[in-house]
């Protein structure tokens, strides 16, 4: 990937700074370049309609006109914008959650994120190893359901690294299962020649949740959270979720871990009557 993950991207910054971050970023880069430009051949493939005789808005109509009539993919879509929603706002959070609890502020963050990249790295492989699913719309839901519960509950909850870094496991291990079977089912549903413009749409409708998710979950911690603890006392909350600073972000970690819940319960029932098997 040409750009970096941000978990990938703030461990570097831990250990060694933004020249770092930037060193790698450059290299990963180089690396891309190099491998599609020397040794990637995509071969011609005959299509019905010449995509360049349309215009932008025309290619946009026509791969938002085959989402409506393919509601599988369509909701798969609306369900990855909202996890992507929650999982960007639970990375934006999670410095201001680690830094003030941890002894070693910066170098604990980077071993977390660090164990979050390498529990992407088993689950690559974990997929590379099991056999073909029955049903890949379920295997999407249950992983991201468990996914966006454990990780952020756990999380929230505890005050160890070792506990944190547990819970980036539990989190990040099924990232990669269930991007492997949603690659698999979009694409095998979208024919060839139709790709760029579905694609396109598909890119605008899942991604853009990133930067409000981002906006949200720093705002909310800010506005709500933090002063909310602050003013708490000894009580129930701050029996679960700590005081002082850092507090406030635990009990956002929470919260998104119940919306990442209600989320993935919600699109299990619009997706009930919906499979996709080979």
């Amino acid at each position: 990937n040409m750009v970096l993950h941000p978990v990938i991207a703030t461990a570097l910054y831990s250990f060694g700074g933004m020249d770092l971050v930037i060193a790698v970023d450059l290299f990963s880069f180089l690396l891309a370049f190099i491998a599609l430009a020397f040794f990637i051949r995509i071969p011609r493939v005959g299509i019905a309609e010449d995509p360049e005789q349309l215009s932008v808005l025309q290619s946009a109509k026509e791969g938002l006109r085959f989402l409506r009539e393919k509601k599988l993919v369509f909701y798969l879509i609306l369900f990855l914008a909202g996890v992507n929603l929650v999982a960007s706002a639970f990375d934006s959070i999670l410095p201001a959650y680690i830094l003030p609890l941890a002894n070693g502020g910066e170098t604990v963050l980077g071993t977390v994120m660090s164990v979050a990249g390498l529990a992407m790295i088993a689950g690559s492989l974990i997929v590379t190893a099991v056999p073909t699913p029955k049903d890949r719309v379920r295997v999407i839901l249950y992983t991201m359901l468990f996914s966006l519960t454990t990780d952020n509950f756990l999380m929230s909850l505890s005050r160890t690294p070792a506990m944190w870094c547990a819970a980036q496991v539990l989190g990040y291990v099924s990232v990669p299962i269930m991007s492997a079977n949603l690659d698999v089912v979009i694409r095998t549903s979208i024919p060839v020649e139709m790709q760029g413009r579905v694609y396109a749409c598909r890119n605008t409708l899942q991604f853009f949740t990133i930067p409000v998710g981002q906006f949200m979950g720093g705002l909310l911690v800010d506005r709500v959270c933090e002063p909310y603890m602050a003013a708490a006392g000894d009580g129930f909350a701050a029996r679960c979720f700590g005081s002082g600073q850092g507090s406030g972000a635990a009990m956002m970690i929470f919260i998104l871990g119940i919306a990442g819940g209600v989320i993935s319960l919600a699109f299990m029932r619009i997706l009930r009557g919906y499979s996709f098997k080979e």
